[in-house]
């Protein structure tokens, strides 16, 4: 897959100890994002945890912003995502995706500096790459429901893919 080819580079928080023990991302039973990402029309079937590497198919990757493991989110240094952020910063300039999508709204307001930020599109680009902070599909984040989430990541593909 060439760089152009990457329409959205999807980016977690960090590995929850699931994911770090399989070395899936989202690999939680109870995680969302995996429906989500189907039921906003990324996928044309629900994809499994394992079969991540089938993203690049569809035009798009993965990656976190923080790298070391953690059973929950709250537990990272806003250190360790702003180092995850410079980080993330020099992967988008290589890869160059149309869109970097944060699947948090937190992570990204801490590891980009910007404590105004609100969920969708972002004012702020890496290079020619736009910025979209996503809700976090953790079952943990109980203000969204997997139909809104599947709403607002459906926002995302028409942008990221309409345009393209």
């Amino acid at each position: 897959m060439i760089a152009a080819d990457l329409h959205v580079l999807f980016c977690g928080i960090n590995p929850g100890l699931m994911s770090a023990a399989t070395g899936h991302h989202f690999a939680r039973p109870g995680n969302r994002f995996w429906p989500v990402l189907h039921a906003a029309g990324f996928t044309p079937r629900r994809l499994a945890p394992a079969e991540q590497e089938e993203l690049l198919r569809y035009g798009l990757g993965i990656t976190n912003v923080v790298t070391r493991p953690s059973a929950r989110a709250d537990e990272l240094s806003d250190e360790e995502f702003r180092e995850g952020g410079r980080m993330l910063r020099e992967k988008v300039l290589r890869l160059r995706p149309r869109w970097l999508a944060v699947a948090g709204v937190t992570a990204y307001r801490v590891a980009f500096g910007d404590k105004h930020a609100r969920i969708g599109p972002q004012e702020r680009t890496i290079g020619e790459t736009r910025i979209w902070a996503l809700p976090n599909p953790s079952g943990l984040n109980a203000h969204w429901s997997a139909q809104r989430m599947a709403e607002e990541y459906g926002r995302l593909r028409a942008a990221a893919f309409d345009d393209a």
